[in-house]
């Protein structure tokens, strides 16, 4: 017993040693654990000479509807799991890291904008198979609204969730993107404490991040700085920062836009701004939530999203 309890102790020890090397170790190794409990399986594929990364779960029975899942800036298909757990095995679900962010392909030179993201997913849709269900988060969001305006074929119903591209009424955080600082950076623990704050407004619902995960996470998220900044150049200050919603007047799918109450990185007011493109659009506004809406409230964003799919959804 004392010799596996050694053991242990020692590859406890290589597992902080190889963090502190490589702090993506630990993070990939914790994503990879809630990749086998949530029972997603890994995917990947080459898609117009990119290399996306995607995990899957099957329904239980195939003429079921597939919801694919974008996720926001700085986010990853992680960030999903805590509301895929209300739907079972009711739909199909893929959930992809766009490229440049997480496991997929980064390209120094690319272009990781609305626009050009907008075509890369539709051509990922054409690889799994359409038409989707496009549920779109924050920048994901974004994505999602020109997709579903640009390639209507593609997309049956979306579902935008605290949607960037939009105008919306000005706050600290959007103050800060147009001084051409990143409100999102985390560069050490206070950072992250602060960043944290910003996005969850009930502290109970964050993901937990105990030491050595919170040192690891502050690691590679410093050495995500600057393509963090290169990206948010483009979603926050360039011309096309408000081309999803210029252009959501062509969206005639079912639409549900959801909102946290409490969002303090896209103000509320956006979600009616939305609306005013999008009539037929139903609005749920949540009261106990900010900006991580898909983890702070998942049952709620859920039965929604459910309601939109299976046609009892209330405006």
């Amino acid at each position: 017993m004392l010799a596996v309890a050694i053991l242990g102790l020692l590859a406890a020890a290589l597992l902080c040693i190889a963090a502190w090397r490589d702090p993506r170790r630990l993070i990939r190794a914790e994503f990879v654990r809630e990749r086998l409990a949530a029972g997603f399986t890994a995917r990947q594929a080459t898609i117009d000479g990119i290399r996306w990364c995607w995990v899957e779960r099957a329904a239980a029975t195939a003429a079921t509807p597939t919801l694919l899942m974008i996720h926001g800036y700085t986010g990853g298909k992680e960030n999903w799991y805590r509301l895929c757990a209300r739907f079972g095995r009711r739909y199909r679900l893929v959930l992809p890291d766009l490229p440049g962010w997480g496991d997929s392909e980064r390209d120094s030179d690319g272009d990781y904008g609305f626009a050009a993201q907008a075509e890369r997913v539709a051509a990922f849709i054409d690889h799994i198979g359409g038409p989707v269900v496009l549920v779109g988060h924050s920048m994901g969001g974004g994505i999602a609204a020109l997709v579903a305006a640009r390639h209507p074929r593609r997309v049956s119903e979306l579902v935008l969730l605290d949607a960037a591209g939009v105008e919306f009424p000005e706050n600290p955080f959007g103050l800060e993107v147009l001084e051409g600082r990143n409100p999102f950076e985390v560069a050490d623990a206070a950072s992250l404490e602060r960043y944290l704050g910003v996005v969850f407004h009930d502290p109970r619902s964050r993901p937990p991040l105990p030491w050595p995960a919170s040192r690891a996470y502050v690691a590679w998220r410093r050495r995500e700085a600057a393509f963090e900044q290169a990206v948010l150049e483009r979603i926050g200050r360039s011309d096309e920062r408000f081309l999803p919603w210029q252009e959501a007047g062509a969206i005639r799918q079912p639409t549900l836009l959801v909102w946290g109450a409490h969002d303090r990185v896209i103000d509320p007011g956006a979600m009616d701004l939305y609306a005013q493109r999008i009539p037929h659009a139903h609005r749920h506004l949540l009261a106990r939530s900010g900006h991580m809406t898909l983890m702070e409230q998942p049952d709620e964003v859920a039965a929604a999203i459910v309601a939109l799919v299976e046609g009892t959804a209330r405006a």
